[in-house]
């Protein structure tokens, strides 16, 4: 039932004929451009190549243009743009149509992570996802014809907004790419359910701001429990508990507390002591799948610092677990598995993998937060029906970890 995935068929690394012509053209739209900012680590790579599967990759994709939202002082862009002849331009727009009127480029890559913006009531950083999405969508209408899109991590922070992205993309007929590294970032154990995995129960273990990686904890897990028996259905209720409550359900629920131990045995960061005398200020993210599955995400900020998981499978006497395991410092390699998705998406012009599974995370994200603004209440979400199938292929990375840049 459990497999370990085979390294990728060559096809899927072997370049296709149509890189060794006119490579195709991308806009990149980004909050802002940083050392270490997102864009840094996903631009920087369409721009100056990676490594990936202990090859040196040269870009498949020719960056053509930029939009800017923000500037900071630390701005790189411009030397960028100086050195590899692209402009950057004011509006999205411009950026998309090069001044021609028409849409003039092959994809979109849009970065909406990092930059100086404000925070709403429930504590979500408001990056400008939907609004800079927005404009590339009037871009396609206005000139009759769509290309490929890319957009980093969770869609929206609010659900409309979300599922209005989602739609476009099919509404206009343009395949379109979401999320982060970590359902393609490697796994220690290299871990994979086989199709039809008769997943009962599933706990993920991770760190960091309660929406900002909150994110990523969900993707890590659905990126796995979503090969379960019957495919993804959707998420039925959503519950955030905090601080002692979140010990609280632990010790009435001995599953996730049992699977937790055993997530938490893959921890590479781990700090000696038990998690409740390290954490402070634990987060808990309780799922109720249309299927019947729970899940539990614990945030233990203190206690670790990278992402494991455990699953109970039926049939199967012990958990299966794993760690998804992200490079900590530069070059930041697991964005490198990324782009080589993001040029694939552009490339083949068909999505590597379901978008629906970002649109469901983005979803549950976004009445998780709503359950803690509202006193951390559990929500019925009866909007978040959704339904798709993991592909047969896996996209996790196998090949061996590039080394860290010195300083």
């Amino acid at each position: 039932m459990l497999r370990r995935r085979d390294l990728l068929v060559a096809g899927s690394l072997a370049p296709l004929a149509a890189f060794q012509g006119r490579r195709k053209r991308i806009a990149v739209i980004t909050t802002e451009y940083r050392r270490d900012s997102h864009a840094d680590v996903i631009a920087g790579r369409l721009l100056e190549g990676y490594e990936y599967y202990g090859q040196r990759r040269q870009p498949r994709v020719k960056v053509v243009s930029m939009y800017t939202d923000q500037v900071p002082a630390n701005d790189t862009s411009r030397a960028l743009a100086a050195k590899y002849r692209f402009p950057i331009l004011s509006t999205v727009s411009d950026a998309l149509t090069l001044g021609t009127g028409k849409l003039a480029v092959d994809g979109v890559v849009l970065i909406g992570e990092h930059g100086n913006y404000a925070d709403n009531e429930k504590g979500q950083k408001l990056y400008p996802r939907y609004e800079l999405f927005r404009q590339v969508a009037d871009v396609f209408r206005a000139s009759g014809r769509a290309v490929p899109v890319f957009t980093d991590k969770h869609l929206s922070v609010d659900w409309e907004k979300a599922r209005w992205m989602y739609d476009q993309s099919r509404e206009l007929k343009f395949p379109l790419m979401a999320g982060s590294s970590l359902p393609v970032s490697w796994r220690k154990p290299p871990l994979e359910l086989d199709g039809e995995a008769p997943v009962e129960r599933a706990v993920c273990c991770f760190y960091g701001g309660k929406e900002s990686y909150g994110f990523h904890a969900l993707e890590a897990l659905q990126c796995l429990i979503e090969r379960r028996k019957g495919g993804e259905t959707g998420v039925a209720a959503v519950h955030c508990l905090e601080g002692e409550a979140v010990w609280r359900w632990t010790d009435d629920n001995g599953w996730a507390g049992r699977l937790l131990d055993e997530a938490l045995g893959h921890s590479e960061t781990r700090r000696e002591g038990p998690a409740r005398g390290n954490v402070k200020q634990p987060i808990l993210f309780l799922l109720e799948y249309r299927s019947g599955l729970p899940a539990a995400v614990y945030l233990l900020n203190g206690h670790v610092e990278d992402c494991t998981l455990a699953m109970d499978i039926r049939g199967r006497e012990q958990p299966v677990s794993t760690l998804v395991w992200l490079q900590p410092r530069r070059p930041y390699s697991h964005f490198s598995s990324l782009v080589h998705y993001i040029e694939e998406l552009i490339e083949r012009g068909r999505e590597p993998y379901p978008v629906e599974r970002t649109l469901l995370t983005t979803g549950a994200l976004a009445a998780l937060m709503d359950s803690s603004f509202q006193g951390n209440a559990r929500l019925e979400t009866r909007h978040l029906n959704i339904a798709y199938r993991a592909p047969k292929e896996s996209f996790f990375n196998q090949g061996p970890v590039p080394a860290e840049e010195k300083s």
